[in-house]
């Protein structure tokens, strides 16, 4: 498909397309059956300048079709308007992200990146990818075997048949079924991250989380009259990372997130005043990450009962462990907010229990947790509505 798509916007864009596949070969690999559509009967070969060569075929106009190795210094120097990347999964994010640089418009061709492959490792360069387009509202497309089968595609039941005989389960799930990676090294489990995140409670992508989401817009005092108790979390963003402000709505089974407001690191005035701002409107205990720079936060919160929590040693494990625990016995509900979901989706021990960073979003909603259970009877923070 990539092959047929580079060949297409090469002779009716007249534009320059290069392919990057997970390695060398995958990318010949492409151009290999590129080759293929220009000996169909009816493509204009006429537009050829020369026969198509192993890793470059050139047009009329000057521009090229090339494929690329999968190098940093393959990837870095070439601008075509177009980039079309084949098996991202098997190559290091290092090298997607250089070629990346590459594409330009060209002549009144827009660029653009097509990065396409099965998502085979947990976490690895595709679940990169995908919390990327998450991130930035790019377009993500799913096809599988499925679509090619007879009798509207080419594929016959009983390859379909011979095929599954001749790999492994896991391998048919992932790479044919495009089911999700193997949840081996996640700390979430991935049937309890899916039973989490329910999209009939609302949904958002991080754009729209930089405002902020509620379930009800302007808070509680639009809702129902009756007795209500909330728990925030708050984890400050450090150098490049994110602020996250999450509220729980602590009186109901399963626990509820009920606000929800994440950005990029601002001025410390602004950051704290979006904890400030959820707490007045769902007043309740407080816990917010105090490592570091948190740690002159606390006097500025405006709550009743602030806690600042330290992520290190024994204790941050036992947040973690404590809120896992909780969401595995389907405590918590949330709505479908990419970011959210995404983060849990793929968070890894080591992230949480070892050297890695953990999730921003995972930080804060574990601190909301840990504010519910220390805080003060529920009685202290109900509040008639």
């Amino acid at each position: 498909m990539l092959s047929l798509l580079a060949l297409t916007e090469s002779v009716t864009l007249e534009t320059s397309v290069t392919v990057l596949g997970g390695s060398g070969e995958q990318s010949v690999r492409v151009l290999d059956a590129m080759r293929g559509h220009w000996g169909a009967p009816h493509a204009p070969r006429h537009l050829l300048d020369g026969l198509p060569k192993l890793n470059k075929t050139r047009l009329l106009w000057g521009n090229t079709i090339t494929a690329l190795t999968a190098s940093q210094t393959a990837v870095r120097g070439l601008h075509p308007a177009r980039l079309r990347i084949d098996e991202a999964d098997e190559m290091r994010l290092s090298i997607l992200e250089a070629a990346q640089g590459q594409p330009m418009d060209q002549k009144g061709v827009r660029a653009q990146t097509v990065i396409a492959s099965t998502h085979q490792h947990p976490d690895g360069t595709m679940t990169e990818v995908l919390r990327r387009a998450a991130e930035q509202g790019w377009p993500v497309y799913e096809w599988c075997w499925q679509e090619t089968q007879e009798p509207n595609g080419w594929l016959s039941p009983a390859q379909v048949q011979r095929k599954r005989s001749e790999i492994t389960a896991q391998m048919w799930r992932t790479e044919f079924d495009l089911q999700e990676p193997t949840a081996e090294g996640r700390a979430i489990d991935p049937d309890a991250v899916e039973w989490t995140f329910d999209a009939s409670l609302g949904k958002s992508n991080a754009v729209a989380l930089e405002h902020g989401w509620e379930a009800v817009p302007g808070g509680p005092k639009k809702q129902p009259r009756r007795r209500r108790r909330y728990a925030h979390g708050a984890d400050w963003a450090q150098a490049v990372d994110f602020t996250v402000v999450v509220t729980l709505q602590c009186d109901v089974k399963p626990l509820q997130l009920v606000a929800a407001v994440r950005t990029n690191r601002r001025p410390w005035p602004v950051m704290i005043d979006l904890l400030n701002s959820a707490a007045g409107r769902y007043p309740g205990p407080v816990a917010h990450d105090a490592t570091g720079g948190g740690s002159v936060v606390a006097e500025y919160v405006k709550a009743r009962e602030v806690f600042d929590f330290q992520m290190t040693g024994r204790q941050r494990r036992d947040l973690f462990i404590s809120y896992i625990a909780a969401l595995e016995r389907h405590e918590i509900k949330m709505p479908r907010l990419e970011p959210f979901y995404r983060e849990h989706k793929y968070c890894s021990v080591d992230a949480l229990y070892g050297n890695g960073h953990p999730p921003d979003t995972v930080v804060a909603c574990a601190l909301a947790y840990h504010a519910f259970r220390t805080g003060r009877a529920p009685g202290d923070y109900g509040i008639t509505i």
